[in-house]
């Protein structure tokens, strides 16, 4: 499915709108209910961002929401989950830490009646997932990966290579590392079986450059090693990274190690979530791209998928076959990401509304 990636939100509204006008309007019922936002961690901008819209986007249809943060901890989430169903919610919002921890509880609350949402990470191992919103993840690493490709000049054969290559993937137990890694590896596998691209730390497989919880510190240890021990005469020309936060830290062990200078120019460094920190980056000229995924949509069409749901309606749904949770597969509405570099900052995320000039200064 492609679509164009900047959808004005006027017109996604419609889109939405048409797209649940089946059943009865039950909103009487509805009115005024409780909905539970789980959402992982405040240490990320991104997902105090998401919580924040996904409430907004829920108050402005009339509900109620109790908004929690898991601080990365799978059982205090489930705990958090646990209280919200206790409380009465009548429909969950849920951005797993760890998609496989979470099954007794989303049992509690199919029990209970309670429908749920799995919000930008698929949870597992379970037939109680209603509905599922995210971005296209695959898109995602196709991104990154091309955006490599293209400034290596490895795309148009400007350049033949070698060119030393370095892959770092998200957190283990998410469920959208995997479709990530499988976009990027698309794009980039080619090469490296040709050997203009080569991996000189030979980590490769996807169960050897996760990073648990997609922590910038510890992306940043894991390069400080690759550099000790790979690179002591070479040079790193790319990074493949799928997290701003990862992208930091990988940019700081990059400076202990001489890179942004003359010998050592920066490597093509890419990203996800248009982090502010990365973008001020990608502006100074460290960090090259980062995908841009428009969160207030995604909070829209999680807000339209707990409304449609409540009340009787279809919500909104444009993926049938992609998202398979190995019980079955989840319905899904997929957004369209935005790759960004220092060429189109200003008119995807400053026009666009997500940044002022000032924030960026």
């Amino acid at each position: 499915m492609r679509v164009s990636p900047i959808v004005p939100v006027a017109l996604l509204a419609l889109t939405l709108s048409a797209c649940g006008q089946s059943g009865n309007d039950d909103s009487e019922e509805t009115k005024g209910a409780t909905i539970g936002v789980a959402m992982p961690t405040k240490s990320s901008e991104r997902w105090i961002a998401d919580g924040t819209n996904v409430k907004k986007e829920l108050e402005a249809k009339g509900y109620k929401v109790k908004l929690v943060f898991g601080e990365d901890d799978p059982d205090q989430q489930v705990s958090q989950i646990e209280n919200l169903i206790t409380q009465g919610a009548k429909a969950l919002v849920i951005a797993a830490i760890d998609n496989k921890s979470l099954n007794n509880v989303i049992q509690q609350a199919a029990d209970a009646d309670v429908p749920v949402i799995a919000y930008d990470r698929l949870i597992l191992g379970t037939k109680n997932v209603d509905y599922y919103a995210s971005f296209d993840n695959e898109k995602v690493g196709e991104m990154q990966g091309k955006y490599i490709a293209e400034k290596l000049g490895l795309a148009d054969g400007s350049e033949k290579g070698p060119f030393n290559i370095e892959l770092f993937a998200g957190s283990n137990d998410d469920n959208n590392t995997r479709y990530f890694f499988k976009g990027a590896m698309k794009v980039l596998q080619p090469y490296l079986d040709s050997k203009k691209l080569v991996v000189r730390s030979g980590q490769t497989e996807l169960n050897r450059i996760t990073t648990l919880r997609w922590d910038g510190g510890t992306a940043q240890k894991r390069m400080e090693d690759i550099l000790t021990s790979s690179y002591k005469s070479e040079k790193v020309d790319a990074v493949l990274s799928p997290y701003d936060g990862i992208s930091i830290g990988i940019i700081s062990a990059l400076k202990s190690d001489n890179y942004g200078t003359t010998a050592k120019p920066w490597p093509v460094i890419t990203g996800q979530d248009a982090e502010l920190a990365s973008v001020k980056s990608i502006i100074a000229g460290e960090q090259k791209q980062t995908v841009y995924k428009d969160l207030r949509k995604l909070a829209r069409v999680s807000a339209e998928m707990v409304d449609a749901t409540l009340k009787g309606k279809k919500p909104p749904i444009n993926d049938t076959k992609s998202y398979n949770n190995r019980v079955k597969t989840v319905p899904a509405y997929l957004l369209q990401p935005v790759s960004v570099d220092k060429s189109n900052y200003e008119s995807v995320l400053v026009k666009g509304g997500w940044y002022t000039q000032d924030e960026l200064k």
